[in-house]
């Protein structure tokens, strides 16, 4: 008799513990799909700005182009493609890469973020292409 109170004991005490383990496993399984969520935010926006940069680049880098007519089409890919909070800081220059002039278009761009958490900063990238009359 006392080991069958000593065993109701034990299974009542773990009541509820169900509920419990469901709610930690739960918030632990959000908590990694936002994360996750967040890394691929990100880099989609960072590859569709280096394509976007590289596409301004390239025009720029026309024999009958300016590279400013290059930072202007990079501007209005991203414009087109995420949003215009993305296309604020858009420069072009010419380079020297390696002893061969080229145009390199650059993009400074906030970092996508999801609620509180998430990385600080900027992301900044840059496209090039060969100048054709050289």
């Amino acid at each position: 008799m006392a080991i069958q109170q000593q065993g109701r004991r034990a299974g009542a005490g773990e009541r509820g513990s169900a509920v419990t383990d469901f709610v930690m496993v739960s918030a632990l399984v959000a908590v990694l799909f936002v994360a996750v969520f967040q890394l691929g935010l990100a880099l989609h926006v960072r590859n569709t700005l280096i394509s976007c940069a590289a596409e301004g680049a390239r025009l720029g880098a026309r024999a009958n182009a300016d590279p400013d007519d290059g930072a202007a089409r990079a501007r209005e890919l991203i414009t087109t493609s995420l949003t215009a909070r993305y296309a604020r800081q858009v420069t072009a220059h010419v380079v020297d890469a390696g002893g061969v002039r080229a145009v390199a278009v650059e993009v400074v761009a906030p970092l996508p973020v999801i609620g509180p958490l998430g990385p600080d900063g900027a992301l900044r990238v840059t496209g090039r292409a060969f100048l054709e009359a050289q």
